[in-house]
């Protein structure tokens, strides 16, 4: 039982815990009140001073619009000034990536789909490989027709992040003509983006994919610019803030004659091949034709799978036969009469008998016309392209010194032209054929093949070219390259072969003989000044033989060398591919220059 004590000591007591209790409420408010306002205050300071300039950033971001201006690309043109790719007019369609955060963009994406006959799919992937905060707009479609700008604006309520401008796309105003030098144009992948992003490409932005729109991208291709806009809440434009140009890319002059490559692609018509004319004193090349082609105009829009089906037909119509390698067959006896004459154990009045076949360790290596022509020298042999003369040749040089000349004339390695899809060739020796039989080496048979343009050695059309030049200008090799603006500096830097003059007198006159009374007699005509060349025939099973056909002209002052290949052809280089060289050589020295 409590005592009156013990209520008033527990009152008391009672009394105490309430009046403390009254402080600490009050305690607590102001640490609450303390905590509450000091976060809030500096929180304030913190988005002022802190995230000031970013808030900022955004508020400005939200009334602000960016308008890319791309640049324009750069002109190609022929060695006098001819058109050979530019730009033309275009509408294209644009989006203002925001357009994906309204709650309509299914409509919009659907609608855009309907009128630029785009899967709306492909839309709705463009605009996430930008994003929603992408800063500038992104192009969804080039080439509008008409009726899709119509459109577009009938349904600008529902469009309004949507914004047709006029831009440019490549054009080749020659359609096919000169393609494989050329290239084309297409935009930007994901991939190449990635990787080129860090020198200011951007998502719809159209690069060079092959050729010299390829290889010449950074010269071409010009620098961005843009508009600056103040838009108000609807995206409506208030006022204009500011421009930064876009810079122009670079024109390119090339060494390209647009009538000679006229008349190198009718030369070749529709036959699988190749056509290369250069300037042998500087390496420029005139003309440059290979076939199956295409039309680069193609690339400027959205390739349907109509078109690349019949693309495909013709074969591939992209990779370059100038700059793949073929047995270069009876055209590499120059470098055969190049390794006796220089060896000293065949000199230029050398005679030799010749054979129906010359026998090599029981393999019978037989002469074309399968009996043989009896005894003559380089000039002879040369001018009836005789496979034993030039065998015996070989054989008694070795394949060291065959080898040998045939890497200084340029075989078996690039030219280094600025195309896409150059092969080195092949010029094999003793290492790379152990590497792929077994530890089996280099037999005299090897040498004796290689003479006459067969077994592993495989040429391009660009280097036999080059070859010929080298003789055309008493003994240099020179470069082949585009830009005209090189020509001079390439003819400065032409590498001497160090040949014999007794060397160069030779093979001239036997290359002469070709065309004057051997197997190149159909360029032997009046309506053309005197040239010098030679044909081959090269064994190319399962299919028919390729066949080839190498000139220069003028005799005594070369102007231009031409080198026709048609691939699986059949017939002989002098029927096939020598009229290819007449008609480019008629054109040139009779309608062109």
């Amino acid at each position: 039982m409590a005592t009156i004590g013990s209520l008033s000591k527990a009152k008391h007591q009672d009394n105490s815990r309430t009046v403390g209790q009254q402080f600490q409420s009050v305690f607590m408010m102001l640490v609450v009140s303390s905590l509450l306002f000091g976060g809030i205050g500096w929180r304030l300071a913190y988005l002022q001073l802190e995230q000031g300039k970013t808030n900022l950033a955004k508020a400005h971001n939200n009334r602000t619009r960016i308008v890319p201006k791309p640049p324009v690309r750069g002109n190609i043109f022929d060695r006098k000034g001819r058109i050979l790719a530019t730009n033309r007019l275009s509408y294209s369609a644009y989006l203002w990536p925001k357009a994906q955060k309204q709650k309509d963009w299914t409509e919009i994406r659907s609608i855009l789909a309907t009128i630029l006959e785009i899967p709306a799919e492909k839309i709705q992937e463009r605009v996430e490989q930008a994003g929603f905060s992408y800063s500038t707009l992104i192009p969804i479609a080039n080439n509008l027709t008409s009726a899709q700008i119509t459109a577009i604006e009938e349904y600008r309520h529902e469009l309004k992040w949507v914004e047709v401008d006029i831009g440019k796309v490549r054009h080749y105003p020659h359609s096919r003509l000169a393609a494989h030098i050329l290239g084309y144009t297409r935009e930007i992948s994901q991939e190449e983006l990635s990787q080129k992003k860090q020198d200011g490409y951007r998502l719809g932005d159209v690069i060079g994919k092959m050729g010299v729109e390829a290889n010449f991208e950074q010269q071409l291709r010009g620098k961005w610019g843009g508009l600056k806009l103040e838009v108000d809440g609807s995206g409506r434009v208030r006022r204009f803030l500011g421009e930064s140009p876009a810079k122009i890319g670079e024109n390119l002059n090339l060494t390209i004659d647009i009538e000679v490559q006229k008349a190198a692609e009718k030369a070749l018509g529709n036959r699988k091949g190749a056509i290369v004319v250069l300037n042998p004193s500087n390496g420029a090349v005139l003309a440059l034709a290979s076939y199956p082609s295409f039309d680069p105009n193609i690339f400027s829009d959205r390739i349907t799978p109509e078109t690349w089906k019949q693309l495909q037909a013709q074969g591939n119509p992209f990779l370059n036969l100038a700059l793949r390698g073929f047995p270069p067959a009876s055209t590499f006896k120059v470098v055969t009469a190049t390794a006796g004459l220089e060896s000293g154990k065949y000199p230029p009045n050398t005679i030799l008998g010749t054979y129906p076949a010359i026998n090599v360790n029981g393999t019978l290596f037989r002469e074309w016309n399968k009996k043989g022509f009896g005894r003559m020298g380089y000039v002879g042999a040369l001018a009836w392209s005789s496979n034993t003369f030039y065998g015996q040749i070989g054989r008694g040089v070795g394949g060291k010194a065959l080898i040998k000349w045939a890497r200084n004339y340029g075989f078996g390695q690039k030219t280094g032209i600025k195309l896409t899809g150059e092969t080195a060739g092949l010029i094999a020796d003793d290492t790379w054929k152990r590497e792929r039989f077994n530890n089996w080496g280099w037999t005299t048979g090897d040498t004796v093949n290689m003479s006459i343009g067969q077994g592993f050695t495989l040429a391009t059309p660009l280097q036999v070219a080059v070859m010929f030049s080298a003789i055309a200008n008493d003994g240099y090799i020179v470069k082949p390259h585009l830009l005209s603006t090189e020509s001079d500096r390439y003819k400065q830097a032409r590498v001497s072969l160090n040949l014999k003059p007794t060397t160069i007198s030779t093979l001239k006159k036997g290359l002469r003989a070709v065309v004057a009374g051997g197997t190149g007699g159909r360029l032997n005509i009046a309506q053309l000044p005197p040239s010098a060349g030679k044909s081959g025939t090269a064994e190319a099973p399962p299919g028919e033989p390729h066949t080839w056909f190498g000139a220069f002209a003028p005799y005594e002052n070369p102007e231009i060398v031409v080198v026709a290949f048609a691939e699986h052809s059949g017939g002989g280089g002098s029927s096939v591919a020598a009229p290819m060289v007449r008609d480019v050589m008629d054109a040139y020295f009779n309608k062109i220059k």
